[in-house]
């Protein structure tokens, strides 16, 4: 099996929603017309009502409630509001996948990306990319078991696939992992070449030649997220910090430290518990 026979599935390819494709085409177009998505969205009752659900949630501490998609737009801004339908059109493609937890799978990006959205603010880095990135960085993983679920099916006996080791492992089985599958089907959305390269690198993101600052805030993203999603404990060798990825990024590696030992109303530089940090978001994953 290679990456082409993944893509080149007649029937297998996931379908995203017609709003969601026209946002993705807005990362490439800087005329994009806002006027014009807001119209496409509100002619959607469903993601409307979930767009203001999210909207109105705890996350954004809304000072009003919104309640249009002019104010969602006008409030959070519009990169905000293309992530939260972005997420939903992956949601919805990738409704049935065989041989996953989708429950789990779907908690974990949501915890990477606003983890990833968290780190990548506090190195002054950009928090919305790191949470588009982090929503996104695992469909390979979703495709892979569309596609070739007997191919895979081995590998997730021997580990799990949010687990750290998960990405060398396919390499070493298949030639390629999830990071590859991710990007290539970024590329025939027609998403920005520096998302699609940052999206393969998530998994390993000092094997490049190139770092990208994205996939290194994604990358500590989804070391946090997995030690709540998979319940690992402080002395889970899958628990060892990526330290070299943060020193590379400049980012104290106090935080990773000070996780479930501080108050985070009482320290603003402790990251918040991942419940706390998501709420209300969950309305995405349903």
């Amino acid at each position: 099996m290679d990456i082409q026979t993944l893509l080149d599935q007649p029937g297998k390819l996931p379908t995203v929603p017609k709003v969601t494709q026209k946002l993705i085409e807005s990362f490439s177009d800087e005329d994009v017309s806002i006027d014009e998505i807001a119209r496409q969205i509100a002619a959607d009752p469903a993601l409307t009502a979930k767009l203001l659900r999210l909207a109105n949630s705890a996350y954004f501490h809304v000072s009003r409630t919104i309640g249009t998609v002019d104010d969602a737009l006008r409030m959070l801004g519009f990169v905000m509001v293309r992530n939260l339908v972005l997420g939903n059109g992956m949601v919805a493609a990738f409704r049935n996948t065989p041989g996953l937890d989708m429950k789990q799978f779907w908690r974990y990006n949501l915890y990477t990306a606003c983890a990833a959205r968290w780190l990548a603010r506090q190195g002054k880095g950009n928090g919305d990319l790191a949470f588009t990135l982090g929503l996104m960085h695992g469909i390979g993983q979703l495709q892979m078991h569309a596609v070739a679920p007997a191919a895979v099916a081995p590998l997730d006996a021997h580990m799990n696939v949010l687990a750290a080791g998960r990405a060398e492992l396919e390499r070493t089985e298949l030639g390629f992992h999830f990071g590859d599958v991710s990007a290539e089907l970024a590329r025939l959305w027609n998403f920005p070449k520096p998302l699609i390269a940052a999206l393969r690198d998530v998994p390993q993101p000092l094997a490049s030649s190139e770092f990208s600052e994205a996939a290194g805030w994604v990358h500590l993203g989804a070391w946090r997220a997995r030690i709540d999603v998979l319940g690992l404990k402080a002395d889970d060798p899958a628990c060892g910090y990526p330290a070299e990825v943060g020193q590379r990024l400049g980012l104290d590696p106090a935080w990773a430290s000070a996780i479930g030992t501080t108050d985070a109303n009482d320290d603003d530089t402790v990251m918040p518990p991942l419940k706390v940090l998501t709420e209300g978001l969950d309305a995405m994953l349903n």
